[in-house]
């Protein structure tokens, strides 16, 4: 987790939720300042004492506070990476949060549940892969089995590195494009013309597929980022509002 972002003194790491502070440890020790926000309270006079004398010297700066409180006024502003493992149950939520933040981190890497990650970088898209790759290019790392855990879980996990992109020459088409793909995904069972029907005619639909070659019986993880950004491109003087 720290070779995938790179992480060295220059940096400034925001950690989630170091717990006991393994991560933490490793973390200080490449000489990166840390930011860690930990929602546990019981863990504020631990974290306090084990770190003293980072925090003396301002090499750790340690919130006792939920990250999505957090993100709302505390982000860096500097540029920074996010490190952390994270509750799984708020992974989509926490990849939310960063990839749509004030300021985004220049990275993210996290360890999560492996169909998450898995889901994250396939070919066959998802809601969740192609809003993700709207704002960077996503890695699975290193997958890592249920049995590296004490207490063992019941799922297998991944590290998920995220790269997030410098510059986003479609962000004007930001609105649009999650609007198009929150109605090209409301109903798997569907073909994507019926689902985008929701939103825009048919017929203008049904020319921007014949202009690619894409056939009308298409399903909605079969279009890859670049043909869903020409397609919002396309509908959006044509049926979009």
């Amino acid at each position: 987790m720290l070779k995938a972002p790179c992480v060295n003194a220059q940096d400034t790491v925001l950690e989630i939720g170091p717990g006991k502070g393994a991560l933490t440890q490793k973390l200080l020790q490449s000489g990166a300042k840390v930011i860690a926000v930990e929602k546990d309270r019981d863990l504020e006079a631990f974290l306090k004492d084990k770190f003293k004398d980072e925090i003396a010297k301002g090499q750790l700066v340690l919130y006792i506070k939920d990250i999505r409180d957090f993100v709302k006024d505390n982000l860096p502003k500097e540029s920074y990476k996010l490190v952390a493992n994270i509750p799984y149950y708020i992974s989509g939520e926490i990849l939310r949060m960063f990839l749509t933040a004030h300021n985004k981190p220049a990275s993210i890497t996290l360890l999560v549940q492996k169909e998450v990650a898995q889901r994250v970088v396939d070919n066959k898209e998802s809601l969740l892969s192609l809003s993700v790759k709207f704002f960077g290019i996503p890695k699975l790392i290193k997958k890592v089995p249920a049995q590296c855990f004490a207490p063992q879980p019941k799922v297998d996990s991944a590290i998920l590195h995220i790269e997030l992109k410098s510059s986003l020459p479609y962000l004007d088409l930001q609105e649009e494009f999650f609007a198009v793909l929150r109605a090209a995904f409301a109903s798997k069972r569907k073909k994507l013309i019926n689902n985008l029907a929701s939103i825009c005619n048919k017929k203008v639909i049904l020319e921007f597929f014949k202009g690619h070659n894409i056939k009308d019986t298409a399903r909605a993880e079969e279009l890859n980022l670049e043909i869903y950004l020409k397609l919002v491109s396309f509908m959006k003087n044509r049926c979009l509002k």
